[in-house]
């Protein structure tokens, strides 16, 4: 790969990306690469990659053209792919706000999930539609070390199991996958997220993201868990017709969820830009050497 590609690093509440401009889907970003690029001490370090594309430019996107015009392919850390990451569409539209490429207000953004609409707020916050929560049937249990815990099965467009602890350090270090049973409800991994109450409608979560480890933010997971809340709490918006919301702290920062009595939920938080360059081809062509 002797080809010169310009990246940006933003953030969203700590949750943080190497952006890569890519309107013609033109590079090539094996998982090599992307993993390569997210190691925090060989590359530029991020828990994952926004790569950037017109979505009539990308096969996977292509029937979502005529509603959204750039697809948000997005990669886990260690260079899988993943359908979707909420703090990661408000980092990538505020890339598009950078570039110039859309304005305040509200726009549409391709993923894997589904089109998400965005709305890009004077004040600089970020509002993301994330869709409808999906909540399965059947019981789930998480692990860590010799304590376990029941969980909500929450689907976001990825999985989710949101497990209620007194201490957010019963989490442990998060380094691995924390166990999870019946094997069957994830047959492709699950993303965990502790959870412990800080006050009415406002709690605090660590999280392990499947692919990635443990991050300073994850906003599928900050949706899942508001709605895990709420259904615990006794509040379902489609029931009392109110929405319900929560104020989620992550390591990270705050993100504000709120479900809407036609199921939609909305996240509300920062995104950033960084810095932006130029990969070195030479470490580039050195990728998996």
């Amino acid at each position: 790969m002797s080809t010169r590609i310009a990246f940006l690093k933003g953030h969203g509440t700590e949750n943080d990306f190497v952006i890569v401009p890519d309107p013609d889907n033109a590079l090539d970003l094996p998982a090599a690469t992307v993993a390569a690029l997210c190691d925090r001490r060989a590359g530029l370090g991020g828990d994952g990659v926004l790569h950037v594309v017109r979505s009539a430019a990308h096969p996977e996107a292509r029937e979502m053209a005529a509603e959204a015009e750039w697809f948000m392919d997005y990669r886990n850390s260690d260079g899988s792919i993943a359908e979707m990451c909420g703090n990661g569409v408000r980092v990538f539209a505020r890339y598009l706000q950078h570039a110039g490429l859309v304005t305040e207000g509200d726009l549409t953004v391709a993923t894997r999930g589904g089109v998400k609409r965005v709305h890009l707020a004077k004040d600089g916050d970020i509002t993301v539609g994330m869709g409808r929560a999906l909540l399965p049937e059947g019981e789930v249990e998480v692990s860590v070390g010799e304590r376990t815990w029941p969980a909500r099965h929450v689907d976001m467009g990825n999985p989710h199991a949101v497990a209620f602890v007194a201490d957010l350090d019963h989490a442990g270090d998060l380094l691995s996958p924390p166990p999870f049973r019946p094997a069957a409800a994830y047959p492709h991994g699950v993303n965990v997220e502790f959870v412990a109450d800080r006050g009415p409608r406002h709690v605090a979560m660590r999280v392990h993201e499947r692919g990635s480890g443990e991050t300073r933010s994850c906003g599928t997971g900050a949706c899942a868990v508001a709605v895990a809340a709420a259904r615990r709490d006794g509040a379902d918006p489609a029931l009392t017709g109110l929405p319900a919301t929560y104020t989620v702290e992550v390591p990270g920062g705050t993100l504000v969820i709120t479900e809407r009595p036609d199921g939609e939920i909305e996240m509300t938080g920062p995104a950033v830009i960084v810095a932006e360059g130029e990969l070195d081809p030479e470490w580039l062509e050195g990728v998996g050497d």
